[in-house]
């Protein structure tokens, strides 16, 4: 199928399904986009924060865009993250998700190295003129600690290098800005990354929204997006609420002795593994798993939520 230009709509970052053995669980992972697609989701964005692509090898990262490109069979567009800490780096992934059939890459700024925003335009290009697919920028300063300005999207987009954005920053300020600009520039994509904002988002102006909850719920960000597009805005602040009190699961992990990606990743897996979807809620390592009190937390907010 030809890619969105520009991708709408509700596209998930795939969670990655891992046996006990820490090895991906293919007949999982197809279950869970079979799960998504029952949803009315719009499009698949796997190797992404969510699918815990940092944890995986390159063997594993393959392995993933293979299986779910060749089981959706061209329904929905397949996006593969191409994260890495540099150009050379980044570059084998894109070469590697292309072959794979992935139909866009999601590339963050270079990290680990400094880096002057001279040379991530550098990077951007370069990898662009590489690509045999779309390249969509991700901007998450959590993560790779460079925020990506408005101004230097809009001038990569100006120039057709970059054929999207998917904003996981939080400044919605900032999201405005590139939202307001990419209206000069016909077909470029402008997609939040947050759960919990989703309908401020599309209120702004943007395109879709990629959310991690939504590997839970997709049936809720859908309908969130369809209120949105319909103009339903006290129908989507109704919804947006019910997802925000869903997304509580991520708080179910112990600070004491768990990080954040491991009790908002765990907890994810945990939902997925007691609405059947997956077949075990392992998460990779170095992440701490979550205890039985804390997945009861999760089945206690699953239930109010009407999912279980």
């Amino acid at each position: 199928m030809t890619f969105p230009a520009p991708l709408t709509g509700v596209v998930p970052p795939v969670c990655t399904p891992l046996t006990p053995e820490r090895e991906v669980d293919v007949p999982s992972l197809l279950r869970l986009v079979d799960h998504l697609v029952a949803g009315g989701v719009h499009g698949l964005f796997v190797l992404g924060s969510t699918s815990e692509a940092a944890f995986l090898t390159d063997r594993q990262r393959r392995r993933v865009v293979e299986a779910v490109v060749g089981h959706c069979g061209g329904q929905l567009p397949v996006l593969a993250g191409a994260i890495d800490m540099t150009t050379p780096r980044v570059l084998e992934h894109v070469r590697e998700a292309g072959a794979a059939g992935a139909q866009a890459v999601v590339v963050t700024a270079p990290f680990y190295a400094r880096t002057h925003p001279a040379e991530i335009v550098h990077h951007y290009r370069r990898i662009a003129a590489a690509s045999p697919v779309p390249v969509i920028a991700y901007d998450i300063p959590v993560a790779v600690h460079t925020k990506l300005p408005a101004e230097l999207v809009l001038g990569l987009a100006a120039d057709g290098v970059l054929a999207g954005l998917k904003d996981s920053s939080g400044d919605l300020a900032a999201f405005r800005e590139v939202v307001i600009g990419a209206r000069a520039h016909a077909g470029f994509s402008v997609l939040t990354g947050s759960e919990l904002i989703a309908d401020s988002a599309l209120a702004l102006g943007a395109d879709g929204a990629v959310p991690g909850l939504a590997n839970v719920d997709p049936h809720g960000y859908v309908r969130l997006y369809r209120l949105c597009r319909a103009g339903d805005w006290e129908g989507a602040r109704a919804e947006q609420e019910r997802l925000c009190a869903l997304f509580g699961i991520v708080g179910v992990g112990d600070p004491a002795r768990m990080g954040g990606g491991s009790s908002a990743l765990g907890a994810f897996k945990a939902a997925l593994h007691l609405r059947g979807v997956i077949g075990c809620a392992a998460t990779a390592e170095p992440q701490v798993p979550l205890s039985g009190d804390e997945v009861a937390g999760v089945r206690k907010l699953l239930a109010g939520a009407g999912l279980l």
